[in-house]
């Protein structure tokens, strides 16, 4: 595992384009401050880039870092979930532009899976994390599912957990809006 860390963070620190496991699904990832290496993720989902990809991060003690306003409901939320959750906050910063939505909101889930949290601490950086899937396809539950086209559309492979066979699920989605507005997206 700490081989794979480790050059999973060297091709990230260069601009590249990883495919790793997460707390959820396989997922494709980069510095998600690097705005060309997050282009590079929507042009290997073939996805256009109105439409956001998530960050992961491993603490919330990070979420300062890249939240502008941070409800409070925000740390109710991450107390009582249960299972992975993505929380889309009404702004960021210190992100790259172009992985931001249109309102300027961002979504962040803070990993506790063994794997990518590690990855967070040893890279510094809050990571992309989107599904391992060209946009529109059904997204893989495990590595075995991921099509040829992501894999070599990377630039790193991680080894770990790749024979994996169980069934993972995405995480739940939570929006926060100014004024204290709450939607449940999934």
């Amino acid at each position: 595992m700490q081989e794979d860390i480790k050059k999973a963070c060297e091709v990230m620190q260069a601009g590249g384009v990883i495919l790793y496991p997460t707390d959820t699904i396989w997922g494709i990832g980069c510095d998600a401050t690097n705005e060309k290496a997050v282009q590079k993720v929507y042009e290997l989902k073939q996805r256009v880039d109105n439409k956001a990809m998530l960050v992961l991060i491993d603490s919330t003690a990070k979420l300062n870092m890249y939240v502008s306003e941070l409800p409070d409901i925000a740390w109710d939320l991450i107390n009582v979930a249960d299972k992975p959750l993505t929380i889309i906050y009404p702004t960021a910063k210190n992100l790259a532009s172009n992985l931001l939505a249109e309102d300027g909101s961002v979504g962040i889930r803070v990993t506790n899976e063994e794997f990518s949290r590690a990855l967070c601490e040893r890279f510094r950086k809050p990571l992309v994390s989107t599904s391992a899937n060209v946009s529109g396809e059904k997204s893989p539950a495990n590595f075995c599912e991921i099509s040829e086209d992501i894999k070599n559309g990377v630039d790193y492979i991680v080894q770990y957990r790749q024979d994996d066979m169980s069934k993972a699920q995405p995480s739940n989605i939570i929006k926060l809006g100014l004024g204290g507005l709450i939607q449940v997206i999934r």
